[in-house]
């Protein structure tokens, strides 16, 4: 298929995550409070979408309760920046196995149904959330991400229900085959936005190969972003332009904004839209994404 460069493109900063990263930078954030003065100084610096995950305050560890997405969503929405919400949906479907002789789901297991895993999405009503379109053996040796076929068409459901757009995440090929029999099924309505996640053990790996298919692979008319992890997230930015698509970066992905020089997420961002514009793209506003995806400040609760 031959690439047409997209020349209108929103930059998304993944502002935290939930990878083990909180005490290799002193800047990823931890609490509420400064999760969120991290994703507006992200969009001020240009991000016209930032993705929250919430963590521990005191440990740093990632986290699910209810009270911290309350506080970095309410804290974003009470600021004088506007910025499109994206929450995570992603926790809640961890299985950690202890040793391969007794396959018993250890300790550090997080299972949850899926009322349990959208709740902060349905109380929090955010613009965008996010949807792990599959099942995975996810970086360590014994933990697998789980997302049934049922489990996700129940929890996109739900998230249509609250008036939220779905972001599909999708970390291999097979990832969007079976989202696009979700849309297909009107599980997932349209218009549909895809985040293609790059070089993520045990995905997709990030060379150009893979990531044509994965581009290939997207249906016609479809919004799409894509990323890669550490230091191949700023080479992916000009790749998801020249691809067509729009860019995502953040601490979630990538600590480094230079080798021994730990980043910021507002300088990931400023990064970023210098390369966007030096390919003759321009970064798009808030409001200009709200337009495209057909979004609401605070999603309304469907009728």
């Amino acid at each position: 298929m031959p690439l047409t460069m997209n020349r209108e493109v929103f930059i998304t900063c993944a502002v935290t995550g939930s990878g083990g990263t909180q005490d290799r930078s002193p800047h990823v954030p931890r609490s509420p409070k400064q999760i969120a003065e991290s994703a507006i100084a992200a969009a001020k610096a240009g991000a016209a979408v930032v993705h929250c995950h919430v963590r521990d305050p005191e440990t740093g560890k990632p986290s699910r309760r209810l009270e911290y997405y309350r506080e970095v969503t309410e804290r974003i929405r009470d600021s004088d920046t506007d910025v499109v919400l994206n929450l995570t949906a992603g926790m809640g479907g961890d299985i950690y196995f202890e040793g391969t002789e007794e396959m018993v789901a250890g300790p550090r297991s997080d299972m949850a149904g899926a009322e349990e895993r959208v709740a902060h999405v349905v109380e929090c009503r955010p613009e965008i959330c996010t949807l792990d379109c599959g099942t995975m053996n996810f970086n360590e040796a014994d933990y697998v991400m789980v997302n049934t076929p049922g489990m996700l068409r129940d929890m996109a459901r739900r998230m249509t229900a609250a008036g939220v757009r779905i972001e599909i995440e999708a970390f291999d090929t097979g990832h969007l085959w079976l989202a696009k029999e979700l849309v297909k099924e009107g599980v997932i309505p349209e218009p549909v936005l895809v985040q293609l996640c790059m070089g993520v053990p045990w995905g997709a790996p990030d060379d150009l190969n893979t990531y044509m298919a994965m581009v290939n692979n997207v249906p016609s008319g479809w919004h799409w972003s894509a990323f890669a992890l550490g230091r191949h997230q700023m080479p992916y930015v000009a790749a998801a332009v020249i691809g067509g698509g729009n860019v995502r970066v953040g601490l979630e992905d990538n600590l480094w904004l230079d080798k021994g020089v730990l980043a910021t997420n507002a300088q990931l961002v400023e990064r970023a839209a210098t390369i966007i514009e030096n390919l003759g793209a321009r970064v798009i506003t808030p409001a200009e994404v709200r337009a495209r995806l057909k979004l609401e400040k605070r999603a309304p609760v469907a009728k």
